[in-house]
């Protein structure tokens, strides 16, 4: 289970390009599919921070189940993850409701906020997502009333595809610098101190993917949710997922930009059938990470830290298609599209960008801050729509609510 959210992640990161042609210049602009979704793009420095944030996240989780009721903590949780699994859930439904059936599923209704001139929420939606909505608020409110494990795991799912298709790297140096980095912190914190495991034991959200050990046991007690202190579950914590993910997607989108260099890809369609050899490598390479992970946990029949395998891992099946390759330069120097570089345009022009990009600088840190705290929680479970344009902006704050789009 821990492959499917970084398998389709990947994909949903990828953003294809098509030919402009403005006069006799023809040049390449991205193919958006989902206005709503802006990635985040993780650098040097954020990876070099990460540890010490995630850390700082696991250290606050022990003190609070120390020191507190942990029933009460697991319940505000819970609630926390819950309504933040929601998004993922409708997102996921969308994904797989446009992949099935080949619609172009768009919003027709569109909601905004402005503070000044600054654009802080726009959101495009649908009878479709409305739809969506409603059930995913039904699986939310049967999670948080029963703990069901399957549910918990569609949960974890869902926010870990959105998590591997929206959190990217800039660059192979901070995927590798942020693995390595996490490779030590996994091995501090399972083998070093006592912290981890005590919240693992004590953790209780939706932000891991669990499976029974003994499927047999569970079907014999004639429910799923299995029987309390009897049935014991294999867990998996998603920052163990995301964290190697996002690094695998980053190898898929240096594939793409690989394949848009030779003349097949340079008349750019819009495909995923292209050579995927970092992307493979890498994918494998997590997979029998994953293999490892869990045959010495049965054979030592002790917890262990899944980075401890799965770095390494991803680390080294990328240098070493590289070399064999040779393109050691060619993956040092790919720096992906961030939408950040230096406007050359007139000032109106680069005053507008800049708006658009202070416009949806709330929710891309939103999404970073969150997956900081998932990956220390989930590391403590592991061991145990058309664009329209929009109108001019007036000073002071406004809502726009449900304008058909144009």
């Amino acid at each position: 289970m821990a492959v499917v959210p970084i398998y389709f992640g990947s994909f949903a990161s990828l953003k294809f390009k098509k030919r402009i042609k403005t006069g006799s210049k023809v040049t390449l602009a991205p193919i958006d599919d989902d206005h709503d979704d802006e990635a985040e793009f993780f650098s040097l420095e954020d990876a070099k921070m990460f540890p010490l944030f995630g850390s700082a996240t696991l250290l606050s989780l022990y003190l609070l189940f120390t020191y507190f009721d942990k029933a009460y903590v697991n319940y505000v949780l819970t609630a926390y993850f819950a309504i933040l699994g929601v998004g993922a859930l409708v997102k996921a439904g969308l994904m797989i409701a446009r992949k099935a059936t080949g619609w172009d599923i768009k919003g027709e209704y569109k909601i905004e906020m402005f503070k000044g001139q600054k654009e802080i929420l726009s959101y495009h939606f649908g009878i479709f997502h409305l739809v969506l909505l409603a059930l995913s608020i039904v699986v939310g409110a049967y999670y948080a009333m029963t703990k069901q494990w399957i549910v918990s795991n569609m949960y974890g799912e869902a926010l870990a595809t959105s998590a591997v298709q929206l959190l990217n790297l800039d660059s192979f140096a901070t995927g590798m610098a942020l693995l390595a980095g996490l490779f030590f912190y996994d091995i501090f914190w399972v083998f070093g101190t006592d912290v981890m495991v005590t919240v693992a034991k004590s953790f209780d959200a939706p932000i891991k993917v669990v499976f029974p050990k003994d499927i047999f046991q569970l079907l014999a007690s004639h429910t799923l949710h299995g029987v309390r202190g009897k049935t014991e579950f294999t867990m998996l914590g998603l920052g163990d997922i995301v964290i190697p993910g996002i690094f695998v997607a980053l190898c898929l989108r240096f594939d793409l930009h690989n394949y848009e260099q030779t003349p097949a890809g340079k008349r750019i369609p819009k495909t995923t059938a292209f050579p995927k050899p970092y992307f493979t490598a890498c994918f494998v390479a997590y997979a029998l990470g994953l293999v490892a992970t869990v045959t010495v946990m049965h054979s030592l029949k002790a917890a262990q830290p899944a980075l401890l395998y799965l770095s390494p891992a991803c680390i080294l099946s990328v240098l070493a298609t590289a070399v064999v390759r040779g393109e050691l330069k060619q993956i040092w120097a790919y720096a992906p599209d961030t939408g950040k570089k230096k406007n050359t345009e007139p000032d109106a022009v680069s005053d507008s960008a800049d708006n658009h990009d202070d416009a949806n600088a709330a929710s891309k840190r939103a999404v970073k801050s969150t997956a900081s705290r998932t990956k220390s929680d989930t590391d403590a479970s592991s061991v145990a729509d058309d664009d329209e344009e929009a109108d001019e902006p007036t000073s002071g704050r406004r809502i726009t609510r449900s304008r058909k789009a144009k």
